[in-house]
């Protein structure tokens, strides 16, 4: 009896660390630690700050028209890329991993080609060979061939993550949906893949977020996405801090914007 009397104190002092505002409080003490390393730099390299030549880079209003600044321009062009990507990677993650779960020889072949050569080399030199290579023979403009990069290389985690949430389905469902007379499209369709689907929620979460970062990777095959409009601003401005801090913000919005959609589905298709 005493001894559970001093576990529970026991257990509150412990769980004091996992609390939300200990969290908060991390972020706000590392957020903090940044920004001073951050104002130091430029204290020590006698850089003047100038960010009130920042917002008209973002947007401006002339005679009562609102006027997008480079910077927002960007991000239109970013998410542009971001979602055709996403959609495209979620189509080839998707015929990936069932043809690695068809059981046939040249499916499963084709599928483990795919995933452990996209997997093991990088992606900025995958996006060069999309861009000289594929996209000089297909005539494909520079967008697309940005898209069709980021939509194969992030296919092939996708294709794993939704492996693994169909083989995470129980057995018994798919005999049950056999039993039944279901064919294999139909057993997946209504029986497997919803099951699967709030086991893919999280880390297909990751992949979109992941997908907005790795855009930026488009900028060196001369693509206006966000980067490549902050790096020529920064170019004719010299305003290296300001514009790039702004950036880094811009691109922060975006993830932690999908990261709460993503948590809302979590939420709404959670299993029970």
């Amino acid at each position: 009896m005493n001894s559970t009397r001093r576990s529970k104190p026991a257990a509150r002092a412990l769980a004091w660390h996992r609390s939300v505002w200990f969290e908060w409080l991390q972020f706000l003490v590392l957020f903090g630690l940044v920004l001073a390393l951050t104002i130091h730099g430029a204290q020590s390299m006698d850089y003047q700050w100038k960010w009130a030549k920042v917002p008209k880079y973002i947007y401006r209003v002339i005679d009562g028209e609102l006027i997008w600044g480079p910077l927002m321009k960007g991000v239109f062009v970013t998410l542009d890329i971001a979602w055709k990507a996403g959609i495209l990677a979620m189509l080839i993650g998707l015929v990936t991993a069932l043809l690695r779960l068809s059981g046939t020889i040249v499916g499963s072949a084709l599928a483990w080609t795919y995933i452990e050569v996209i997997r093991n080399t990088p992606i900025l030199v995958q996006v060069l060979i999309f861009y000289f290579i594929i996209a000089a023979v297909l005539g494909i403009p520079r967008e697309w061939a940005g898209v069709l990069c980021l939509a194969f290389y992030e296919g092939a985690f996708t294709a794993e993550i939704i492996r693994g949430a169909i083989v995470a389905v129980a057995k018994g469902q798919r005999e049950a949906g056999q039993s039944l007379g279901f064919s294999r499209v139909d057993m997946y369709r209504d029986i497997v893949l919803p099951q699967a689907l709030p086991l893919m929620l999280p880390p297909l979460g990751g992949i979109l977020v992941n997908l907005v970062k790795h855009s930026a990777i488009v900028s060196v095959i001369a693509v206006f996405d966000l980067t490549t409009q902050a790096r020529t601003v920064v170019s004719d401005t010299f305003m290296a801090f300001e514009i790039w801090l702004t950036t880094a913000a811009m691109y922060l919005v975006m993830t932690v914007t999908l990261s709460l959609l993503v948590a809302w589905l979590e939420r709404r298709y959670k299993v029970h």
